[in-house]
C-alpha cells in the first residue's frame, strides 16, 4: 500500500491480514476480528515487535513468522486454532486511574 489515512475499509473486507508486528496494526486488526499473521523484522534493535508477536501468539490470538518463514507459515496455518480477541474495557482503566489519583 501507499500511505493511506485509514485501513479500516481494507481490514473490514479482508479474510486474512498479514502485517508487521506494530502494536497499532496488531490491535486494530484483532479488534476487527480478523485472523492475523504478523511478520517480525529480525533487524530491529531491542525488538519489541518480536516480544508483542510472541505474547499474542502465546495467548492464541495470532500466528507469527519472519520473512523467510512466511510461505511455510501460510502453507501450514490453522486459522481455526486462533482465539477471538476480547473487546477492550476502557472503563476499567478509567476506574483504576480514578483510584490511583484519589478521584473515587
Amino acid at each position: 500500500f501507499h500511505f493511506k489515512d485509514s485501513l479500516a475499509e481494507d481490514l473490514q473486507s479482508a479474510d486474512l491480514v498479514i502485517s508487521h508486528a506494530g502494536a497499532g496494526s496488531c490491535l486494530e486488526t484483532l479488534e476487527k476480528g480478523k485472523p492475523l499473521i504478523v511478520v517480525i523484522n529480525d533487524k530491529l534493535m531491542d525488538n519489541h515487535q518480536l516480544e508483542l508477536a510472541k505474547q499474542l501468539h502465546r495467548d492464541g490470538y495470532v500466528l507469527y513468522c519472519n520473512c523467510s518463514t512466511l510461505v511455510e507459515t501460510l502453507q501450514s496455518m490453522d486459522l481455526s486454532a486462533l482465539k477471538p480477541f476480547p473487546p477492550g474495557q476502557p472503563e476499567k482503566f478509567a476506574s483504576f486511574l480514578d483510584k490511583v489519583l484519589g478521584l473515587q
